[in-house]
């Protein structure tokens, strides 16, 4: 396992079943491909996540024997019932602890910049709490380096008014915030688009184009 001198880094998992993960991308997308493409691009989030210098913690939604075999090195944090929020809460009252800041990550921004996560870590230095924003108003990463049960507590989740919301808490609580660069995670068919577009070299992106490439735009054949 990586060492953890910078922090812990949770990365958000469900099982990648059917009718249950991203379906936002269906249509066009079949279930069973975006579920497919999910498995692929959370594999790539987590194994470019965990070459880093922090110690990476699996906070997993499903059979917890599917992440158990598939990343055994992994340390694995069951979710927990509710809204996302008190989920979120759970994981940070496990992974955060004295001294040790955490950052939680979903597994739906494969190509997630490792320097970004870095940044974040470095901003807990002498910040509260560190978001990333995504572009439809909600946060691909956020972090802290105590707990902060009250920016996860009556949030409009699934919503455009997530980080918003989350950034006027912790102004009332007098918080000391910061926000890093914008990233963007593939919550449907527009966003994986992007994604060919911005990182094509990545795991994700080729498995678009080889197996899902008959439902690009200006491609024939499709299914």
């Amino acid at each position: 396992m990586p060492g953890s001198a910078s922090g812990r880094v949770g990365i958000f998992v469900k099982e990648p079943r059917p009718g249950q993960v991203k379906t936002r991308l269906s249509p066009p997308l079949t279930a069973a491909e975006a579920a497919a493409f999910y498995r692929v691009a959370q594999e790539e989030t987590i194994s470019r996540l965990a070459a880093g210098p922090w110690e990476v913690t699996l906070v997993f939604a499903g059979d917890e024997g599917y992440f158990r075999d598939r990343f055994p090195q992994l340390p694995r944090l069951a979710q927990g019932e509710g809204d996302l929020g008190r989920r979120l809460q759970l994981a940070f009252s496990v992974l955060q602890q004295p001294g040790i800041p955490a950052i939680m990550v979903g597994s739906d921004s494969p190509d997630l910049p490792l320097s970004l996560v870095a940044s974040a870590f470095t901003a807990l230095a002498d910040a509260d709490v560190v978001v990333a924003p995504a572009s439809d108003g909600g946060y691909v990463l956020i972090g802290g380096r105590r707990l902060l049960p009250q920016l996860f507590v009556d949030i409009p989740w699934s919503s455009a008014e997530v980080l918003a919301c989350t950034r006027r808490r912790a102004v009332e609580s007098g918080l000391v915030w910061r926000e890093l660069p914008a990233w963007e995670d593939v919550d449907d068919f527009s966003s994986m688009l992007a994604l060919l577009t911005r990182s094509p070299a990545s795991a994700s992106a080729a498995f678009v184009r080889t197996r899902l490439g008959h439902h690009l735009p200006g491609r024939s054949g499709r299914s």
